[in-house]
């Protein structure tokens, strides 16, 4: 399973990934296996400002329906439109093509909340 050390993560098995004031988020490897093959991601927050932890969307696997909490507080700029035809991109890409959304972060202070890469190894016994 993999858990890149240069990305931050959330309680939610969410990665986020800062380039400047921009985050990207998507679904970890270990979120996308306990769901299964992932058939349909919505998001209709486009253009909104979250808070963190609200609900962004959804994602639809064969066997459940999931939330997608925002990892921190910030407008969706930017929904990874290739999903629509794709979803099947977050199984076999959670860190690359898979990725669910672009965040302008309200206040990069929040992202001393998120998990190390050691520490989500933790959370998951993967350590």
């Amino acid at each position: 399973m993999q858990t890149p050390l240069n990305l931050k993560y959330t309680k939610d098995h969410e990665w986020v990934s800062i380039e400047g004031n921009i985050a990207t988020v998507g679904i970890t490897d270990f979120a996308q296996r306990e769901l299964g093959d992932i058939v349909y991601i919505e998001v209709e927050t486009l253009g909104e400002s979250l808070n963190a932890d609200d609900v962004f969307g959804t994602v639809e696997a064969v066997k459940t329906v999931s939330d997608l909490f925002i990892p921190i507080s910030g407008k969706i700029i930017e929904f990874n439109e290739s999903l629509d035809s794709s979803p099947e991109e977050v199984n076999s890409d959670p860190y690359g093509n898979g990725w669910m959304v672009k965040i302008e972060v309200n206040d990069d202070q929040e992202l001393d909340n998120l998990l190390s890469a050691e520490d989500y190894k933790d959370l998951i016994g993967e350590s």
